[in-house]
């Protein structure tokens, strides 16, 4: 995989195998780990005053992701991503 792009979409698998297309929103380095945030296309495109869901993935080195695995990694990942999305706590 190439390196990954803000705008770019792709199909993530959840625990039951059901596949779902998401976005890149951010994209961000800490500690020298990059992170994306993304979110559901479905969502993103439904014309919505709703709020969507993001979520953070952590991108491993051969662009694979990964899950955040700790509530400490969570709560930097998250606070930088506010920064960036401009999120209001």
């Amino acid at each position: 995989m190439d390196k990954i792009e803000i705008g770019e979409v792709f199909s993530i698998s959840d625990e039951d195998g059901q596949e779902d297309d998401v976005e890149v929103l951010a994209i961000t380095t800490i500690e020298g780990t990059e992170y994306i945030a993304v979110g559901f296309v479905d969502e993103i495109q439904a014309e919505s005053d709703e709020e969507i869901d993001i979520f953070f993935l952590r991108v491993e080195q051969d662009n694979d992701f990964g899950a955040i695995e700790s509530e400490e990694e969570f709560e930097k990942v998250s606070k930088a991503f506010d920064e960036i999305l401009n999120v209001e706590a």
